[in-house]
């Protein structure tokens, strides 16, 4: 039963954060934020946020950026999903280079 909450709590986030991400990088013409995967800790106070950037060149500067603007991001989610959750989990985001190492892994078979 808590797995089921959590993975539908972990879904939520994801779109919602998604759509977050999507809005902000209208302005940014060539950038790319996806959300690849939200993880969330059982006690709901911790939530791990996967991010895929493209270009992956600018992986490290937007996530630092993206860590600047950490209690923004909470605060605006926490508007959306206020009627869903009773408290939003403290946001901790992370760069996810898997499709860097599934890129590098097929240049390397070609050779």
């Amino acid at each position: 039963m808590e797995g089921t909450r959590l993975s539908k709590i972990e879904r939520l986030l994801q779109r919602e954060l998604s759509e977050l991400f999507r809005k902000q990088t209208a302005i940014m013409r060539g950038t790319l934020v996806t959300v690849s995967a939200v993880r969330v800790s059982p006690d709901l106070g911790v939530a791990k946020v996967y991010l895929s950037i493209f270009p992956s060149e600018k992986g490290n500067e937007l996530i630092k950026s993206v860590e600047k603007n950490r209690k923004t991001l909470r605060y605006d989610l926490g508007q959306i999903v206020r009627m869903q959750l009773r408290k939003v989990p403290e946001l901790l985001f992370y760069l996810d280079d898997s499709l860097d190492y599934v890129e590098n892994i097929d240049k390397l078979l070609k050779k």
